[in-house]
């Protein structure tokens, strides 16, 4: 689970699809699924037949630690899944909401820190008592592949009960990508979960495959963050 790389500004994000359409050797715009930027802590779920076998954090993005026991506390996790593909992994972020981090903020610093900390207990009953959520934005491993854009596979994943968030949304322009930069910092304030910004993701799953990865960042991804905390 490799980390992103970094936009701060329109042209952080003009530069970033010219460097696509000249990897890719294209002219046109391209689409982009937009989905706003969880501040939590990453976890995979790999499901085999369906049925949910083991989860990790990230770790050092090599290497993760086991939470199963850990994430089968959270209700909004399915324990199986209907119709899947033979192989998945679906990745996504923990995270504890504003509103219940408000009981718990003299024991952690902040809710990404709660949810960190619950994730890393060795007593999955005493995660149990910490009100953790869950949201899905992609996956790893797949068998066998068989979708065309990151939207038809959110869309996918949210059939198979996962939560998505209602946020996630196609663009292509830099003006769209600036409007619903501009649209969700207003939001912020009033979610009830941190962002932090946005993640943009190229659409297009083959065009994905194209690009690939540096040794520490997808080319096909970018998180244009935020300028201030809300």
């Amino acid at each position: 689970m490799l980390s992103l790389s970094n936009a701060f500004n329109r042209q952080d994000m003009e530069d970033f699809q010219k460097k696509i359409k000249n990897f890719l050797n294209i002219k046109s715009n391209f689409e982009l699924s937009s989905e706003p930027k969880i501040d939590g802590i990453s976890a995979s779920l790999r499901y085999e037949d369906g049925k949910l076998v083991y989860g990790l954090s990230r770790g050092d993005g090599i290497f993760g630690e086991d939470i199963t026991e850990n994430l089968l506390t959270i209700k909004e996790i399915p324990k199986y899944l209907k119709n899947a593909p033979k192989v998945i992994e679906i990745r996504g972020e923990v995270y504890i909401g504003k509103k219940d981090f408000e009981q718990f903020r003299e024991k952690f610093a902040n809710p990404r820190n709660a949810a960190g900390g619950s994730l890393r207990q060795k007593d999955s009953n005493e995660t149990k008592k910490i009100p953790l959520k869950f949201f899905a934005y992609g996956i790893g491993d797949m068998l066998p592949k068989n979708f065309k854009t990151q939207s038809d596979l959110l869309a996918e994943i949210k059939k198979w009960k996962f939560p998505v968030n209602s946020l996630c949304q196609k663009i292509s322009s830099i003006d769209e990508i600036e409007t619903n930069h501009a649209k969700i910092e207003t939001l912020r304030g009033n979610l009830n979960y941190d962002v932090d910004g946005i993640v943009y993701k190229v659409n297009n799953l083959n065009f994905q495959d194209r690009l690939g990865s540096t040794s520490n960042s997808p080319r096909w991804a970018i998180a244009y963050k935020f300028s201030s905390v809300k």
